[in-house]
């Protein structure tokens, strides 16, 4: 009995509305309800935290109108690495699809499932990151005290969360799409209800108190105090700011990595980018003023472990807030797990192709989905849940995710250049404008983080950089494509 040959392509099977729940989905994790409480503390007062999330989302959106045309030109799997080797060369894509792998994709996947787990302790106390399940010592400090390292429950059970997610996508898209446009649906009108409450039962004095000195730009310590700063450092403190938005309205492109499975790519995938961070950055701009209705400024920055939500939502709903925050944000970071594993491992299979990844990644399971890019990225993603560097990685990363994103918008100049007759089904909304604007904004913002937040922008560099001898030593013999 012969055995049946396998899929040699993807399936179309994702519509439009699939797409912006994806865009939504993998967007909205746990950010939206933590990173208030470290932007506030950079501006120090309720206009500028709206003013971060509103530059943050005119660049998000602009970046989404720009992606709509190398969609519509390269309607295939893989994406952004997809654009970057048509407008440069396979270095550049390959070293960012080298970052996607090491710490970009997989350092948020890792990220999110341990916020999942975090929250989960809220209503099964034994799935705390406090609760350790393993210690070893390792060393020892300069003044003599033990080095461990250490396992925690939040960690298993991020793994676990992982494991399971990726599973369900290598059984074919069926199972991840209906993940998807579950739990985005279930949380996307979760926070509209949030919001809504919020409003409803703001408490005005609050509200008046903190907008009535909205536009000082000042740092805001935890104990009540004010930081004034000089003109440039201010401008450096909204740079800093960012780092926290921009991680939260990351993933927005996962879309453009399944077009090779999207039904009608060349119109679908810019209209799920456009939708889909429309969406998301009304809700986060809303979320936070919402905050400023209930919370005081100083209450924002001293929020427990910067969980700013719960405490706005213990105003809102009492003692059940706790609870219901929880839920919510078991929903979102299931739900945007779903979505980064989902997308992620198109990448990878598409590399592959180009013969710069690992050969099994370019082939499709009999569900006609790359399960050994799944599980390859799994295996990352669980290692960096086990290291505990996770949050410290995606900080360091931001810097090169922004280099990334400019670097792919500059290529529909060059596109534009050198192939000035190719099918454009759709053109970038208001160029050259628009797309130069976003361009100047993220060189902006990665040349103040490198002044005046260097912790940010090295370390990220390293990692690409490791990928320079890998991309040498992997790229196929005899190619002279650099």
């Amino acid at each position: 009995m012969t055995k049946p040959s396998e899929p040699t392509a993807m399936k179309r099977e994702f519509t439009l509305l699939d797409g912006t729940l994806l865009v939504a989905g993998s967007m909205i994790g746990s950010g939206v309800f933590i990173v208030a409480a470290d932007i506030t503390s950079y501006v120090g007062s309720a206009g500028w935290l709206i003013v971060v999330w509103l530059i943050t989302g005119f660049m998000t959106l602009a970046a989404a109108l720009s992606y709509g045309e190398l969609s519509g030109m390269f309607p295939k799997a893989g994406g952004q690495y997809v654009y970057l080797k048509e407008a440069y060369n396979s270095l550049i894509a390959f070293l960012y699809g080298w970052s996607f792998f090491a710490v970009i994709q997989t350092g948020t996947i890792a990220a999110v499932g341990v916020a999942f787990s975090k929250f989960a302790a809220y209503i099964f106390p034994p799935l705390s990151e406090d609760n350790i399940i393993l210690s070893f010592q390792t060393g020892v400090d300069a003044a003599g005290a033990g080095k461990f390292f250490t396992i925690s429950a939040a960690q298993i059970v991020s793994i676990l969360l992982i494991v399971f997610l990726t599973y369900v996508n290598t059984k074919g898209v069926k199972g991840g799409k209906l993940i998807q446009t579950f739990f985005t649906s279930t949380k996307l009108l979760s926070l509209f209800g949030l919001i809504i409450f919020g409003f409803i039962l703001m408490k005005p004095e609050v509200w008046q108190a903190n907008w009535a000195d909205a536009w000082q730009l000042r740092g805001l310590s935890k104990d009540g105090s004010f930081t004034e700063y000089a003109a440039i450092a201010a401008i450096g403190a909204v740079a800093a700011a960012m780092v926290g938005s921009i991680f939260s309205s990351d993933a927005w492109n996962s879309v453009t990595f399944i077009a090779g499975e999207m039904e009608n790519p060349k119109r679908n995938i810019g209209l799920s980018l456009f939708l889909g961070t429309l969406i998301v950055t009304i809700i986060y701009v809303l979320a936070n003023l919402m905050y400023t209705a209930v919370l005081p400024l100083n209450d924002i920055v001293n929020a427990e472990k910067s969980r700013v939500a719960v405490d706005a939502s213990k105003v809102i709903f009492g003692d059940m807030g706790t609870i219901v925050i929880a839920v919510m944000i078991m929903i979102s970071t299931f739900g945007c797990n779903n979505g980064l594993i989902l997308s992620g491992a198109r990448v990878y299979y598409t590399m592959a192709k180009d013969g710069l990844f690992f050969k099994k990644a370019g082939e499709l399971n009999k569900h006609a989905v790359p399960e050994f890019g799944l599980w390859a990225q799994c295996l990352v993603a669980a290692i960096l849940c086990l290291s505990g560097q996770y949050g410290n990685l995606l900080d360091m990363i931001s810097f090169v995710v922004v280099i990334f994103y400019v670097l792919t918008i500059a290529g529909i100049f060059i596109l534009r250049a050198k192939r000035p007759d190719a099918e454009r089904p759709y053109k970038a909304f208001l160029y050259p404008v628009l797309p130069a604007i976003y361009i100047v904004m993220g060189l902006a913002f990665c040349a103040l983080l490198i002044k005046f937040k260097p912790e940010y922008t090295w370390p990220g560099l390293i990692i690409v950089l490791i990928g320079l001898p890998i991309y040498f030593i992997s790229k196929p013999k005899g190619s002279t494509t650099v």
